[in-house]
């Protein structure tokens, strides 16, 4: 009897800690067969490969190389070669996670053949359409399937954009799985000697968004806040290709330079960076995916943006929304180096077994009858709304 093959999309860093947990717990399903299919949206190596070696990632089954480009080029690059590689592949399910350009670029594809699509991390949202991953998650929601999320709120939110709800599955978080599963293995790393960091004595950051990023006196603004945590403690700053070639065209890499206790290092593999955030006093961020894992290792985070789509950071974690203001950004991290940083809690189900909820739900409802005897591993139940009705499109 056939198998129930997925097609699991990734194409960006935040991508493989999420994909990592479901392909393991497809693999310890009997009768499906997963495939990882990685569109090359983030090529640099250790933005990419080292990623996919710490995580145990096998060597992905397709291999698009899109590159680098324009949010529209990009897009349109991943529609063209995806559509190619479902003509062979001819998958039962596509997932796709988060929000970046590959995932919406896949589900269009998908969507558009008739396979039906699975979006895990859904619902959640800013409300800032200037942030293209805004568009990118309200588009995948809107065509989406199966749309798993990753805290409560996610469901008004898709509620309110008229999404069926028995479409929608509250499973917990996938990226919290990655990092529940690897936190032994990466406080074996050697990376805090190497970096001469002693634990909760110095400052993580990270900044890669275009609005902070793309505009020089933000930019400089930012700087100046990492110069001055700097004179209370070390600073390390694992810098993004984006914001190394910003620093470079707007002539501001000198900055840094001039500041004494500010590492500026390489993008960190997986368990590095892992090691470096559980033992940090404190992380500057603008990423989505770090208030996440913060507040699941119960680190306060200070996040450099004006609005959030993960609320429950905020309202259960440890995460404290900063705007983009120097001074407030500054003020909130010196609150956590004072010792008065915001405590707060693992949210629901961020429990380490998400994708295995993942699964149960998808063998149940597309692989059970049509491809064969039920087996494999029983995660806890996903929650949902009692509903009725249909799932997707049919083939």
């Amino acid at each position: 009897m056939s198998s129930l093959k997925i097609v699991n999309v990734v194409g960006a860093r935040p991508n493989f800690m999420k994909v990592a947990p479901l392909w393991e717990a497809m693999r310890a399903q009997p009768g499906i067969e997963p495939l990882v299919l990685h569109t090359g949206q983030h090529y640099d190596h250790k933005m990419s490969q080292l990623f996919f070696d710490h995580l145990g990632l096998p060597k992905p089954d397709v291999y698009l190389g899109v590159g680098s480009g324009g949010h529209g080029e990009q897009t349109g690059k991943v529609m063209i070669a995806f559509e190619r590689e479902m003509q062979t592949l001819r998958p039962d399910l596509v997932l796709v996670v988060g929000d970046v350009n590959s995932t919406i670029a896949c589900g269009l594809v998908a969507v558009k053949m008739n396979v039906k699509l699975v979006h895990v991390e859904a619902g959640l949202r800013s409300y800032d359409r200037t942030m293209p991953e805004e568009v990118n998650r309200v588009l995948t929601d809107q065509i989406a399937d199966y749309l798993f999320t990753t805290e409560r709120s996610a469901l008004d939110n898709l509620r309110r954009e008229g999404i069926p709800e028995e479409r929608v599955f509250f499973v917990g978080n996938v990226m919290i799985d990655s990092l529940l599963k690897h936190r032994e293995k990466a406080s074996r790393s050697q990376v805090l000697e190497d970096l001469g960091l002693s634990p909760r004595n110095y400052v993580l950051v990270t900044l890669h968004r275009p609005s902070n990023v793309d505009d020089r006196d933000t930019l400089a603004g930012l700087l100046e806040v990492l110069g001055a945590l700097s004179a209370r403690m070390p600073v390390v700053f694992p810098i993004h290709p984006r914001t190394r070639a910003k620093l470079a065209e707007f002539r501001l890499d000198r900055v840094l330079r001039g500041y004494r206790d500010l590492k500026l290092v390489d993008p960190l593999g997986y368990l590095d960076f892992l090691k470096c955030m559980d033992n940090a006093r404190v992380v500057v961020t603008d990423s989505g995916g770090i208030q996440e894992e913060t507040t699941a290792l119960g680190v306060p985070c200070v996040t450099a943006r004006e609005n959030t789509e993960r609320p429950i950071t905020v309202s259960e974690g440890t995460n404290v929304l900063a705007g983009q203001s120097p001074e407030r950004i500054l003020a909130e991290a010196n609150r956590v180096i004072d010792g008065q940083g915001k405590a707060g809690r693992r949210p629901e189900l961020w429990d380490g077994r998400a994708a295995e909820r993942i699964v149960k739900v998808l063998w149940d409802r597309e692989g059970r009858a049509a491809h064969g005897p039920p087996g494999g591993r029983e995660g806890k139940g996903a929650q949902r709304p009692p509903a009725g009705g249909q799932f997707g499109r049919k083939s």
